[in-house]
């Protein structure tokens, strides 16, 4: 009897900051086994983060850090211009943060997972990835690194003595190299659940993904992602479950996987 194909649903969560709030979080953990908390440099604050850690010890959820480059203003989805060391830094101050009011609310940081554009970055450059793992195995070389499945971040981690595991997305559009399609295009993100649904199907159930101009690409992932601060965020990731449940997927902890 073959082996029902295991995977990790995780999602982006505590990005709001002070009054700003994005997203109704505590919903979506009733649906993803790991949770991505921002760290405060492109969303987050000590309450946010405290609070977020809370609600998914709460569902029994896994949680990671999600750092990013700092870049409140733009939401991190901009490249800011950081030496290595000024990097290592930044990454080794915001995981070390999370890592602080996780062990303060009895929770265990599993991984850890980099945010819009440092993750953009980072899979596509090797010396940037290579910060990237060294910065989260001096935190703990315990942690997980999660990446683009088919990116630069995989080996780095790798290399830098750490476990990995290869990320694809449920709601965002590929380019026909496997990178993510620019959010500055209009059709970059699937806000149709059923959509998004089958995107999870065919990622985990038959190693593709359909890329924006139709064709099917070889993706391989331990872990699938929905943004929880997208539309639909909810409802989109009770359908993924959902789906993956009639495929004979099996949704579990990433640390069960990798």
């Amino acid at each position: 009897m073959s082996q029902l194909p295991r995977v990790d649903l995780n999602a982006d969560v505590g990005e709001s900051f002070g009054a700003r709030r994005k997203g109704d979080e505590e919903p979506i953990f009733q649906y993803v086994t790991s949770a991505n908390v921002a760290c405060g440099f492109h969303a987050g604050d000590p309450s946010i983060i405290a609070a977020t850690l809370d609600a998914a010890a709460r569902h029994h959820v896994a949680v990671g850090a999600h750092p990013s480059y700092p870049d409140q203003a733009g939401f991190g989805r901009r490249t800011v211009d950081l030496s290595a060391d000024e990097l290592r830094q930044a990454l080794i101050y915001q995981i070390g943060a999370v890592h602080a009011l996780a062990h303060a609310a009895g929770v265990r940081l599993v991984h850890v997972k980099p945010h819009g554009a440092l993750y953009n970055d980072g899979a596509a450059n090797a010396a940037l990835a290579a910060t990237i793992a060294g910065a989260v195995a001096a935190c703990d070389p315990q942690l997980v690194l999660v990446g683009l499945a088919g990116s630069h971040l995989l080996p780095a981690g790798k290399a830098a003595g750490l476990r990995v595991a290869a990320e694809a997305f449920c709601d965002r559009v590929y380019e026909v190299d496997g990178t993510l399609r620019n959010r500055s295009h209009p059709d970059a993100v699937i806000e149709d659940p059923e959509r998004a649904a089958k995107q999870a199907v065919d990622i985990v159930v038959h190693g593709h993904v359909r890329a924006v101009n139709g064709v099917a690409i070889g993706v391989r992932a331990q872990s699938l992602c929905v943004h929880g601060d997208s539309k639909n965020a909810v409802e989109t990731a009770a359908a993924i479950r959902a789906a993956l449940k009639r495929s004979g997927a099996d949704v579990v902890p990433l640390a069960t996987i990798v």
